[in-house]
């Protein structure tokens, strides 16, 4: 296996592995368990799942591949940061603010 193949695979490991974590116990997964619970069609519910998480990935990765064409990747990863702070500050502040 030549650099960059491994580099490839890496990148396609990283990916999936940051997904799924991400998405473990998330308000999408659960939404999702309900739904097939409630439909009584859990096929459908995963295809139609999957076709959701799949479109999203397809707009994040064409965004990111737009944004590093136009941004150096310093500002990128650092815009990225900032936002992941903001919206865990934003959905601190909207928690308490329920309680």
């Amino acid at each position: 296996m030549t650099s960059s193949e491994k580099s490839r695979l890496a990148v396609l490991v990283g990916a999936f592995v940051t997904v799924f974590l991400a998405e473990l116990g998330d308000k999408t997964q659960l939404a999702t368990l309900m739904l097939a619970a409630q439909s009584g069609h859990p096929w459908q519910v995963f295809l139609g799942a999957g076709g959701a998480l799949v479109t999203s990935s397809l707009l994040g990765v064409l965004l990111g591949q737009w944004l590093g064409r136009v941004l150096p990747p310093n500002l990128v990863k650092q815009g990225a940061g900032v936002l992941m702070v903001g919206l865990g500050l934003f959905f601190c502040i909207k928690f308490y603010a329920v309680l």
